[in-house]
């Protein structure tokens, strides 16, 4: 995919403390990888997770498929792409898709399912939520 396929792209760069003995990125640091992605989108869509956290409306991820196709190694640096999708009036899919740079080699493909939680714990968009997610289609 190209950059222009993505609603929301960002470029990172892998620091030494993020590798594990075999010299490449822990596979476990990638999820940290894909949510800073998403957080980032979110504020440029106009959500405020703290706003939204405070007024009691936990945005969570309930299901993370990871596909690891190749290893990233310290000072590496990459691009994240991502694609935000309605799958159901509770469920929102963020596709995610990791790329070294410069050659733009495929690293992880990844599925993020997410929602919204109320007050009481059971899942509930906002009407403001509910907006953001129907201007994504």
């Amino acid at each position: 995919m190209t950059q222009a396929q993505y609603a929301y792209t960002i470029e990172m760069d892998v620091r030494d403390y993020e590798c594990d003995m075999q010299g490449i990125v822990n596979n476990s640091v990638y999820q940290n990888y894909l949510e800073h992605a998403r957080h980032e989108f979110i504020k440029t869509i106009g959500i405020d997770f703290k706003a939204f956290t405070e007024k009691g409306i936990n945005l969570v991820v309930i299901r993370a498929e990871l596909d690891y196709k190749s290893p990233l190694q310290s000072g590496d640096r990459f691009s994240i792409g991502l694609n935000l999708v309605r799958e159901s009036p509770l469920k929102f899919v963020f596709y995610q898709d990791i790329f070294r740079l410069p050659d733009m080699k495929p690293v992880v493909k990844a599925r993020i399912v997410a929602t919204a939680l109320n007050g009481r714990g059971r899942p509930e968009l906002p009407p403001e939520l509910d907006r953001l997610m129907e201007r994504q289609r």
